[in-house]
């Protein structure tokens, strides 16, 4: 009935259009705004610190790490914007080669 309808007559749907224009620049903003936001914050120090055996008090680092939390979240953004934009091509990828197969 439907089913033997040749490439020619099948349309892409127009949400499907639409989002394979959104798509590539949402993931590319938020790469740029995540590499922004991680340059930003990149001015973290290297401190040091010692034993004092007489303070009682325990030593709590708080945050150890050697990139700032504000780092740390811009990263986290441009992976994100990274990853949608791998969607968007294996998406691509993927359409192109079940229209080639048909």
């Amino acid at each position: 009935m439907g089913e033997d309808n040749t490439s020619a007559e099948r349309k892409p749907k127009k949400l499907a259009r639409v989002s394979a224009a959104v798509l590539p620049g949402v993931g590319l903003v938020a790469v740029l705004v995540g590499c922004l936001v991680a340059w930003n914050n990149a001015n973290a120090s290297i401190g040091w610190f010692a034993y004092a055996p007489l303070s009682n008090q325990v030593f709590s680092g708080s945050g150890v790490a050697f990139v700032s939390q504000g780092t740390q979240i811009g990263l986290a953004i441009a992976v994100t914007g990274l990853l949608v934009l791998a969607f968007w091509a294996g998406l691509r990828i993927g359409r192109r080669a079940s229209t080639k197969n048909q």
